[in-house]
């Protein structure tokens, strides 16, 4: 060994030993190898640096920023509320699908910002059917660790390979090359999380006392089921055609909320202003607050047509564009001593009033007449962008609590067939090869801005910049092992442990180390570290590269055995109620399930 490959192979011992600890955090750990690298004398200070104008990176960045696009658009959530009405009160029908839409988004997205995605739905799901949370977290995991292995843009270890493939001169893969194998193993996760949720924990993990509310709560707690009605202006109305402002009367005790319209491709809910000109086709969405209203009189004397509610009897359903605040009366508040009626709340804020709570007690019968005093809470309703000026712009009321549903609306929902549109045609520039694959996202990312999917804001904000630095910080790795001999070295210590064994035993012998190293650091630096190593023992051997480059890549999604092993588990940790022991017990078999499946599959569809 010499004293060059020396000073690497410390500096790279040392980086694992402060991945390992955490400390510092990981891409400040990659921007000092950048640093010290150069000292060695192996690399210059532009060498440290190329990796940050490898199309890899510009790749991976751009991945995100399609991924985000489809978020923002609430593809993912959609995708969600399918599963829950889908899968009904069945837990095993749940688990199947919940794995089998997380993995085919995770083909095409971050599997972490799936992970992140899904959660909350996953939460919801267990809320409205009472399912546990612990037996849906791990399969959702592992699915999105299994998703990893179904396309090349998957994963990022994917890509690293894919370009170590590149750099040595070989072809590299193509887009479905790894399709094969992620749906082999997607049907072994499935069959195996069915019977592996038995062994995780039954309980529902601890829950916080100040959770926060949802429109359902306060649907239930100010007894707003069976004040909303949903009208349909009919062929002949004497409504249409007609301007609010010159409806010649209104029907005291009746408040119209917000006024649905067909849209291209989707229906759009919109605010009702004086100048809003009804129309043939136009649902009203009313809050009827006066006991005395007779709502199929009024139907049918304005030649309307009722239309069915969701569940809870409010318009929870229309939550991404219209919310719910509890709000306090101020103490010095002019509004005090009025009536609900003379406050004017609607022409003031834009917002409606629907309940009132006076300590404890909720005041369900006269709401209208009832006088205001200090520190009563009010509960109103209107556009989420009402709702928000209140906290900066109306000083008489205090805002008190917001809805777990104003985290989860989105900034471009209207706009979810332009995103699929976009994946759609990045994803068959991709595979056609008309483009190559980082020309491919880029015109991708210019669509989903052009077409108003994400902005300057959001796409920044998407890329997960830690990941980038990461990878460029490990990239230098590579080569200096490559140039001091040390990738030779390791390739011979493989080959020289399998000994005369069949090719199959070196393919696995790869797959524990890279699993193993995949334990105490992040499996893009496993990726890094292995893909140069993998290549040059099947040199060594006078084989395709090709199956040992892709038993490395599948081996780094194979991340499933501890909490630390990937993002994906981490998340699931805290909502799953889960301790370490949880995921050995699960993820140690499937690891080695998964790794008897690659030595079959790997050879046969990639001869040696």
């Amino acid at each position: 060994m010499n004293t060059e490959l020396a000073l690497v192979l410390l500096l790279l011992a040392a980086a694992i030993v402060m991945f390992v600890t955490n400390r510092p955090r990981m891409d400040a750990v990659a921007l000092l190898m950048i640093v010290l690298m150069p000292f060695t004398g192996v690399l210059t200070i532009n060498e440290a640096l190329a990796g940050f104008s490898d199309p890899s990176i510009i790749l991976i960045a751009g991945l995100f920023v399609i991924g985000e696009g489809l978020v923002r658009t609430g593809v993912a959530r959609r995708l969600g509320d399918w599963l829950n009405a889908t899968a009904g009160q069945s837990e095993t029908r749940m688990l199947v699908l919940l794995m089998l839409c997380v993995s085919g988004l995770g083909a095409f997205m971050s599997s972490t910002a799936v992970v992140a995605i899904f959660i909350p739905v996953v939460l919801r799901i267990c809320q409205n059917t009472g399912t546990v949370p612990s037996q849906l977290m791990m399969p959702l995991s592992v699915a999105a660790l299994v998703s990893g292995m179904l396309t090349l843009v998957a994963t990022t270890p994917n890509l690293v390979v894919n370009a170590e493939l590149v750099r040595q001169g070989a072809e590299g893969f193509g887009f479905f090359t790894f399709t094969p194998f992620g749906l082999a193993f997607l049907v072994l996760a499935v069959l195996y999380m069915l019977f592996a949720r038995r062994l995780l924990p039954a309980q529902a993990a601890p829950e916080s006392e100040q959770r926060a509310p949802n429109l359902r709560d306060w649907v239930r707690e100010y007894g707003l089921a069976g004040r909303a009605f949903q009208l349909r202006i009919r062929p002949g109305s004497p409504l249409a055609g007609q301007r609010l402002e010159d409806l010649s009367s209104s029907i005291p005790g009746i408040n119209l909320l917000a006024i649905e319209q067909p849209a291209r491709f989707t229906t759009e809910v919109i605010r009702p202003t004086p100048r809003t000109e009804l129309a043939v086709g136009q649902v009203l969405l009313l809050d009827v607050v006066a006991p005395g209203v007779d709502i199929v009189q009024v139907a049918t004397e304005y030649g309307l047509e009722a239309l069915p509610l969701g569940e809870c009897g409010y318009f929870t359903d229309r939550s991404q564009e219209l919310g719910m605040v509890e709000a306090l009366v101020a103490p010095e508040s002019p509004l005090i001593g009025q009536t609900v009626l003379q406050a004017r709340m609607r022409s003031e804020t834009g917002l409606t009033v629907l309940g009132l709570r006076r300590g404890r007690k909720v005041l369900t019968e006269g709401l209208l007449e009832e006088r205001l005093r200090g520190g009563d809470t009010l509960l109103l309703t209107g556009f989420w962008s009402d709702i928000r000026k209140l906290r900066g712009d109306f000083h008489d009321l205090v805002l008190l609590r917001l809805p777990v549903e104003e985290r989860e609306v989105l900034p471009a929902a209207s706009r979810a067939p332009q995103s699929v549109a976009v994946l759609a045609l990045t994803v068959g520039m991709m595979v056609s090869g008309i483009v190559p694959n980082v020309h491919a996202v880029l015109i991708g990312c210019l669509l989903m801005g052009l077409l108003r999917c994400v902005d300057f804001n959001s796409a920044y904000a998407s890329i997960s910049w830690k990941s980038l630095v990461l990878i460029v910080g490990m990239l230098p790795f590579s080569l200096a092992l490559q140039r001091t001999g040390g990738v030779d070295l390791a390739a011979g210590a493989v080959t020289a442990f399998a000994g005369d064994a069949a090719p199959h035993v070196v393919l696995g012998l790869l797959f524990v180390i890279t699993a193993a190293l995949g334990l105490f650091i992040s499996n893009t630096a496993t990726a890094v570290l292995m893909a140069p190593v993998a290549i040059a023992v099947a040199t060594e051997l006078g084989l395709s590269p090709y199956p040992f480059a892709m038993i490395v890549a599948i081996a780094a999604s194979a991340a499933f055995m501890t909490p630390i092993s990937s993002p994906v588990n981490t998340l699931v940790v805290g909502p799953g109620g889960y301790g370490f022991g949880d995921f050995v017990k699960v993820g140690v078999p499937f690891t080695l399930i998964v790794m008897a499946a690659s030595l079959v599959l790997v050879p046969w569809l990639l001869p040696l």
